[in-house]
């Protein structure tokens, strides 16, 4: 079995199960609210703007800013004990909305406020794919 399949996996409560099967095709999704066209994230079943109560889903561009991060120097969960440290952010989407992930394929102590990311998917094995981000300039 691979390192990230022996991660845990998020527990599904409903409305984010579209955010995972879209992650599981390679694609990053986000919710719109055709309301009043703002983007939401975490996904919701009523827009937290307008209280509109038929979000939409849509494909996001997966580029972003890092808004904030923190170093991770003892595991956070089982799974995680090979990985430490590592970073989890706050990603300002270009879409408008900001996401938390780890950053991936990167030395912690390069990590600064501001860096341009790029989502990276990360196969936990069994089907089930989260989204993490990376620098832009990683790779083709």
């Amino acid at each position: 079995m691979s390192e990230a399949a022996s991660r845990p996996v998020p527990t599904l409560r409903g409305e984010e199960a579209a955010y995972y099967a879209a992650a599981a095709e390679g694609r990053l999704a986000i919710q719109r609210c055709p309301a009043c066209a703002r983007a939401i994230f975490y996904p919701r079943t009523l827009c937290p703007h307008c209280r509109d109560g038929t979000p939409e889903w849509v494909a996001a561009g997966g580029h972003g800013t890092i808004y904030s991060f923190s170093v991770l120097h003892r595991p956070g969960g089982p799974g995680f004990e090979a990985d430490v440290p590592y970073a989890v952010a706050l990603i300002d989407l270009e879409e408008g909305v900001r996401v938390m992930a780890n950053i991936v394929n990167v030395a912690a102590e390069r990590l600064e406020i501001g860096m341009r990311v790029r989502v990276a998917f990360e196969d936990r094995g069994e089907g089930f794919v989260v989204p993490q981000f990376e620098p832009a300039e990683v790779g083709p």
